[in-house]
């Protein structure tokens, strides 16, 4: 007893009678006296020390202490353990080393044939051993008996020895124990040995954790797979293993049992969620639940879900246990408030009298017992009369209209390896289905409802066949080529004792019900197809076809023919090039077989062909109309057309069912080209208005248009413009070039010509770049969408000097103006309508010569003239009339 107080009591009357009893019951009293009270208030402890003092045992010096405060405490807490600790020991000379005397005797207990195996994990300083305990007396193995795995130099490491202790059985009947210690190095242990009777211990093999803190170690659980007697596997827990997210997920290792060592033979799997788990809390080995011959396995994770806990089954498999769990049981599905579901685990009891062992389950405050339930495998068979289906010769009639009747006969027969007792009857539910998954109805059931699927229930029990008859009919339908499917599909009703289904029973049989074919003896349909085929276009490589406006249609002339027996399903796959659209299919002859058409892309087509059977020796002749696309522009253009069906053809015949048809190609755009000039014509004088001989800047603008359905790349404006004359006089020149998304560039060509001189110019009426040097302008057009437009302003000025020298009467300036395209491109550009022409005409007026005669008698006509209108103006007092200055001084007078 540990007394710690800080003043006197108030009821001092009732110790001597208190401290009597503990003498009586041969308690140990340390008493601490805390002098902080009476020290602050400077008061005398005498009385409180006296009275602690008679609180402690004798002596004083051994069991009472007192300090000044509360806060000295710490400083005899070390010193106070070891008195206690020497206590508890009964080595007099080492007090303070354990032996058995906290060994905690059945932590964990297993029972032998002979005794019980007990762990004690408080003994040797928490190190940990193991008791055994039979008819023939007690074995306790001494400390050195477990040295060689766990060294005297770690003893106060509290290794934890006997954590958890069981014993596995060895081919030939060999036993060795097995005990864990899950804090052996922080990391875990668990030892297989064998003891004797004197307590001696051998160690076969000792198996070591991987992480720091897991536990490993503090469950083991053996598991006899066949039920031979001899232990297969040996699992052992970490529920403490961290797992992603630093969670406490847990994992169970998996060792097979050799004949001398254990082997590890992996892990078994939880559910791949981070969450703390506890994974491996509980293990049990458990009968054969699913009545396949191997036992199997629990393990509780109590900390699942948000501590609610769940329990994992896992089945055995020969010589080892599957690691993929079968069924996860939740704590949820049970009640609310249930937690901590999966800590305890035990299956070995049949509870409920129905011969199949059941488990138990241990919870916080709470144990839940989950009822084993049967196993039965159930086997399906569909028989269909008649076998098959008659196109020809209908049986019955239905909804007034003649049909195929047939009659599906389904099947059940149940079977169980589980125990038999008493009559063993479950409720089932199926549904049948006529062609599952097909768009349209070719069959139905019978009954008033007429539909494709029907849904029974029937009771069914272990040992017995049931049966149930579903007669249905198949319609006048054109696709008798595929079989008709009978789809069956079924489940056991979830009822109170109701049992499950094995997971290796099928739930669903499909059956086909051919069509019977005229196909011969051999009811097997031998065709031989050729196609043929030809394009109505041609272009090479070196003179590719080129596409026109008004040209721009493809016609394909196609034949198939059926040289052998019937072709089922007969088809006509088309593929074609991008830069083609398919417009039509047009047949070709009297009465031709029926041939329709679907996209499954948008440059693919498959045709049916007289569907659903090509007869034999038949033919179908056809015409596929194509029309160039807009959009995409390809130098080559292709069809492929491939014939085929669901018929068999032989090898040999199958090259004439395929045809490959091609024409490289070119396109013509339909670009038009115009010019606009604001001067057309121009007079040069001799004297110029125009400083330095130069005339008025004038604009011509160049337009380019796309009229055609398809963009246009890659093309290029070029301008020949005439401009220099003798000794490279010029009498034009290019100011400004002005365009938005043109890049232009100007080059002077002058060797080609001999330009004319300006005394020539009498006898020329035309210049351009065949007697002129000229300029040359090359523009790169930017890509024209269909319907745009690009415009180049062209801004020049006239040289009136060259014109002055020369002696003529007009001349017309020619200005060449045409579209050319790359040489890779697939665009071709005719250079006769891609061209055109400006004209500027200069014009110097006539010089007239004026006579001398005239000259002199205009002038004189022009003095007398003159002086006529002086005489005038005298006779009418114009010239006597006073100046003002005169008439002021008048007045003033």
């Amino acid at each position: 007893m540990i007394v710690v107080t800080d003043g006197e009591s108030h009821d001092g009357d009732e110790l001597p009678g208190a401290l009597a009893e503990c003498e009586k019951r041969n308690i140990t009293r340390y008493a601490i006296a805390v002098l902080g009270h009476y020290i602050r208030r400077q008061q005398d402890p005498e009385s409180f020390i006296r009275e602690i003092k008679y609180i402690a045992s004798d002596p004083d010096e051994k069991y009472f202490f007192n300090v000044t405060d509360e806060a000295a405490l710490n400083d005899i807490v070390d010193a106070l353990g070891d008195r206690i600790f020497s206590l508890e020991g009964t080595h007099g000379y080492n007090e303070s080393s354990f032996e058995l005397e906290m060994s905690q005797i059945g932590f964990s207990t297993h029972l032998l044939e002979d005794g019980i195996l007990f762990g004690t994990v408080g003994a040797y300083d928490w190190d940990g051993a193991v008791l055994k305990e039979s008819r023939h007396g007690r074995i306790v193995p001494p400390r050195q008996a477990f040295a060689k795995e766990f060294p005297l130099e770690l003893k106060n490491h509290a290794a934890y020895l006997g954590y958890t202790v069981s014993s596995v059985r060895l081919r030939g009947g060999r036993r060795l124990y097995v005990a864990g210690a899950p804090r052996f190095q922080h990391k875990g242990k668990v030892i297989l040995f064998e003891m004797s009777s004197r307590g001696s211990v051998a160690i076969s093999q000792a198996l070591t954790g991987e992480q720091i803190g897991s536990y490993f170690g503090s469950e083991v659980c053996p598991v006899d797979v066949n039920g031979d007697g001899v232990t297969d596997v040996l699992l052992v827990a970490a529920p403490m293993f961290l797992g992603e997210q630093s969670k406490e997920t847990g994992r169970v290792y998996v060792y097979k049992v050799g004949p001398l060592l254990l082997m590890p033979n992996g892990t078994l799997e939880a559910e791949r969620k981070p969450q703390d788990s506890r994974f491996g809390y509980a293990l049990a080995a458990l009968p054969d639940l699913n009545h396949d011959g191997f036992n199997d396995v629990a393990v509780g994770a109590p900390l699942e879900d948000g501590h609610r806990g769940a329990v994992y089954l896992y089945y055995g498999a020969r010589g080892t246990v599957l690691p993929t769990y079968k069924q996860r049981i939740e704590a949820s599905s049970f009640r609310p408030g249930l937690s901590y579901f999966g800590r305890s685990l035990d299956g070995q009891l049949d509870l409920d009298g129905d011969a199949l062992v059941d488990l138990a389950v241990g919870a916080q405050g709470a144990a839940v017992v989950l009822r084993s339930r049967r196993i039965v495998q159930v086997a399906m068979a569909l028989a269909v009369t008649p076998p098959s289906i008659s196109v020809l010769h209908k049986s019955c009639q239905r909804s007034g209209k003649e049909a195929a009747c047939l009659s599906a006969e389904l099947c059940f027969q149940a079977a169980s390896r589980a125990p038999k007792r008493g009559e063993r009857h479950f409720g089932l539910r199926y549904n049948v289905t006529l062609d599952e998954r097909r768009p349209g109805a070719r069959a139905a059931f019978d009954d008033a409802s007429q539909k494709r699927t029907v849904q029974r229930r029937l009771r069914a029990a272990v040992g017995r066949r049931v049966c149930q008859s579903h007669p249905f009919h198949v319609f006048d339908t054109t696709d008798y080529l595929r079989p008709v499917s009978l789809t069956v599909k079924f489940e056991l009703l979830d009822a109170e004792g109701a049992p499950v289904l094995d997971e290796s029973s099928p739930t669903t049989l499909r059956k086909l019900v051919p069509f019977f074919k005229d196909c011969g003896e051999d009811n097997e349909c031998v065709t031989d197809l050729m196609l043929q085929a030809s394009m109505d276009i041609a272009g090479s490589r070196q003179e590719p076809y080129i596409v026109r406006r008004g040209r721009r249609k493809v016609l394909v002339d196609a034949t198939l023919e059926n040289k052998q027996e019937n072709a089922y399903n007969a088809s006509l796959a088309l593929a074609f090039s991008t830069n083609l659209h398919f417009s039509s299919l047009a047949l070709k002859g009297d009465a031709p077989p029926k041939v329709e058409c679907t996209a499954p892309a948008p440059h693919a087509r498959v045709c049916a062909v007289s569907y659903p059977v090509f007869r034999a020796l038949a033919k179908v002749a056809f015409i596929l109309e194509f029309e160039f696309s807009c959009s995409s522009l390809l130098n080559r253009a292709q069809v492929k057309l491939v014939a085929g069906s669901d018929s068999l053809e032989a090898n040999e015949t199958l090259r004439d069912n395929t045809a490959e048809l091609f024409a490289y190609v070119r396109y013509e755009p339909d670009l038009f080209l115009s010019s606009e000039a604001a001067l057309t014509r121009y007079e040069v004088h001799l004297g110029s208005p125009f400083p330095n001989g130069i005339g008025p800047e004038f604009q011509t603008t160049v337009k380019v248009q796309n009229l055609g359905c398809y963009p246009v790349s890659g093309l290029a404006l070029r301008m020949a413009l005439p401009a220099a004359g003798y000794q490279s006089r010029p009498f034009l020149s290019i100011t400004h070039i002005l365009a938005n998304n043109v890049t232009c560039s100007l080059q002077n060509v002058t060797a080609a010509t001999a330009p004319l001189h300006p005394a020539n110019l009498a006898h020329e009426d035309r210049l351009n770049c065949s007697n002129t040097w000229c300029q040359a302008v090359t523009c790169e057009l930017a890509p024209l969408e269909k319907g745009a437009e690009v415009s180049v302003q062209l801004l020049r000025v006239i040289h009136n000097d060259f014109f002055r020298r020369a002696k003529f009467k007009a001349v017309k300036i020619v200005s060449m103006f045409a579209l050319v395209a790359e040489e890779r491109s697939v665009l071709v550009l005719d250079e006769s309508v891609h061209r055109w022409e400006t004209v500027l005409e200069i014009i110097q007026p006539k010089r007239i010569p004026v006579s001398l005669w005239i000259l002199i008698g205009s002038i004189v006509g022009g003095l007398l003239l003159l002086a006529l209108i002086i005489f005038c103006l005298w006779k009418l007092g114009f010239f006597a009339h006073k100046k003002p200055q005169e008439e002021e001084e008048k007045e003033e007078q």
